[in-house]
């Protein structure tokens, strides 16, 4: 057991300092087996989940493979545990596979032509945990210490630091979150007086006894965190409770200046918990209806939820490609569908996020991790799947407080009973996500009409602060950093007429095709044509690829959905706008995913 430091808000109390620099775990347990499974069965079909169908298969796998025991002998029987959001069929059989069974019955189902999608109910956990127990000295007041929490200024580098930071400060001159409901899917929650008042009921999605630590395998109203520790090595790694959701939300909703204790990004918004995160993790499956109910879909058996979110916080993951039929992508999709913004860590394995789940779903803002130097952390995963990078800490080589994220916690090393609040550094991508969470929920509460998770995107994207000089082309992390208030001024002071200037929009030349354009579902590619005077007969073509495109069009102005000059939008990606007699200037032309797209190109013509 590790050393504590119970904190309380006196001067010369002492801080604990947690570095979650370990990897995210994977599967059903860390030796690889499985026995739970999601099948979704195609539409015109009324097929069921039947062991005995695929016995053959498993059989002949355990043969060619040498692995012939009394255990994979075993008979396989399965039983259907419920359906999930998206109608699929949580399946649970009767023994483990190891992975050798597991691939055989996973090629089996799939060849099964009654079968739509078949994967492993995977195990995702919130980042491993690390924990350095550090003494720190006093904390103090600044000057001008603003806001006016005491450990804010001294500890909370992440806010405020010049390099590091997300200018959090600056942004609260215009907005606080308020009115906006940020769900945190994780551990839950315990009582801390620095953050009640901005939580909201939740509820616990976990539905596995052991894994939630209550007596029953169904699901319960409240989010409260029982403890996720761990005392037995052969179900998951031995560890502590972590308190991680408390963390998390900490960082989106913590209260702010009231004179107490730490500050948060979204101080004036909501927290809605969802536990999804228990003892040695949480299934895929949980974690998909818990990502529909909290952007206000309807999940059986579960009352709806009466406060949906605008914004979904994920500090979670595990190894594996976001399949774009797997129950993650379709639960993403669904939440963006409700306009529900979707924002997840990138993971902490030093290696790509396309190699991971959820950081490689389509469609969510994924976020990396920086230290106060302005650097990738070192655990940081990387690549072009990363959007934005936001503060994760740097662990000990940044020393303390620098070295890692501050915010609210629990001390107990088991169930919440046995310990009281305190304050806490960790530090990992889980910490950089309700960064940039916390500011989506900045910006819908200043924008006049709620923003959509494309528009989000983008706004976070393109107001990002550079990194330093130096970070390696290797790994990349992203646009840049956060920076929570050059997005707030986009969106409360937006620029007027010619203060604006012209859009951002990629050159295409007459005649000259651009290929392989791509985005999202609401994303939009945006190109600009130049027409001589005299010209006639301009056209304007998309094709190709895959998914389902609009094709928009409007002289000397961008483009949008609500407001185009020229427009088509038949099914697919085969559009064609027809502009006789064209005026001289530039043409913005917008491409636009009514569903995700891939291998779009365009070509603009005229005479």
């Amino acid at each position: 057991m590790h050393p504590r430091f119970r904190v309380t808000l006196r001067p010369l109390a002492a801080f604990v300092a947690l570095a979650l620099a370990a990897p995210f775990a994977h599967a059903d347990g860390d030796d690889g087996r499985h026995d739970r499974l999601i099948v979704r069965y195609r539409d015109d079909t009324a097929a069921r989940f039947d062991a005995r169908s695929h016995a053959q298969p498993l059989h002949d796998a355990i043969r060619r493979a040498g692995l012939s025991n009394a255990r994979s002998a075993a008979p396989l029987s399965a039983r259907t545990l419920r359906r999930t959001a998206g109608g699929a069929e949580v399946v649970k059989l009767s023994r483990r596979l190891d992975r050798v069974e597991t691939a055989a019955l996973l090629r089996s189902l799939q060849a099964d032509p009654s079968v739509a999608h078949a994967e492993v109910d995977d195990v995702l956990r919130h980042t491993g945990v690390e924990r350095r127990s550090v003494a720190l000295a006093s904390p103090r007041m600044a000057v001008r210490a603003t806001p006016d929490d005491p450990y804010y200024a001294q500890y909370q580098w992440h806010f405020h630091n010049p390099t590091g930071g997300i200018r959090a400060p600056a942004a609260w001159d215009a907005a606080t979150g308020e009115g906006v409901v940020v769900a945190v899917l994780d551990t839950g929650i315990t009582a801390h007086s620095d953050l009640d008042d901005n939580v909201l009921e939740g509820y616990d999605f976990i539905t596995d006894a052991f894994i939630s630590r209550r007596d029953s395998d169904e699901r319960a109203p409240g989010a409260h965190d029982l403890g996720d520790w761990n005392d037995d090595a052969s179900q998951c790694p031995v560890s502590d409770s972590s308190w991680h959701g408390t963390h998390v939300a900490g960082t989106v909703a913590e209260k702010t200046g009231n004179g107490v204790g730490m500050a948060g990004v979204a101080h004036g918004a909501k927290v809605l918990p969802v536990r999804v995160l228990g003892r040695c993790g949480g299934y895929e499956s949980d974690i998909a209806d818990a990502i529909v109910w909290a952007s206000g879909g309807h999940v059986d058996g579960v009352p709806d939820n009466t406060t949906p979110a605008e914004v979904i916080n994920l500090s979670l993951g595990g190894a594996g490609v976001c399949d774009a039929q797997s129950p993650m992508q379709l639960a993403i999709n669904d939440a963006i569908s409700r306009g529900t913004t979707v924002v997840v860590a990138a993971g902490n394995d030093n290696a790509n996020a396309a190699n991971f789940t959820p950081a490689s779903c389509t469609g969510s803002i994924t976020v990396g991790a920086t230290r106060i130097t302005g650097a990738r952390a070192s655990y940081s995963n990387f690549g072009a799947r990363i959007d934005l990078a936001a503060p994760g800490g740097g662990g000990a080589v940044d020393g303390n407080p620098g070295g890692y994220i501050w915010q609210a916690w629990h001390d107990s090393p088991t169930a919440p009973v046995e310990g009281a609040e305190t304050y806490v550094g960790y530090t990992g991508t889980s910490m950089a996500a309700p960064h940039v969470a916390g500011a989506v929920a900045l910006l819908q509460s200043v924008a006049e009409t709620p923003l959509t998770p494309a528009q989000v995107r983008t706004l976070l994207v393109d107001t990002v602060r550079a990194f330093p000089a130096g970070m390696p082309s290797a790994t990349p992390l992203g646009a840049g950093i956060l920076d929570a208030a050059a997005a707030i001024e986009q969106v409360a002071h937006p620029c007027e007429g010619d203060d604006c200037g012209p859009p951002d929009a990629a050159p295409i030349s007459n005649g000259v095709p651009i290929t392989g354009l791509g985005g999202a579902a609401g994303e939009g590619v945006l190109l600009a044509l130049t027409v001589p005077a005299g010209a006639s007969g301009l056209s304007i073509l998309s094709y190709g690829g895959m998914g389902d495109v609009t094709l928009l069009a409007s002289f000397e102005e961008e483009p949008t959905l609500e407001n185009a000059d020229f427009r088509s939008a038949r099914p697919g990606n085969n559009e064609t706008l027809r502009i006789p007699t064209p005026q001289a200037g530039v043409y913005y032309i917008k491409v636009v995913g009514s569903k995700t797209f891939s291998g779009v190109s365009v070509l603009a013509k005229h005479q």
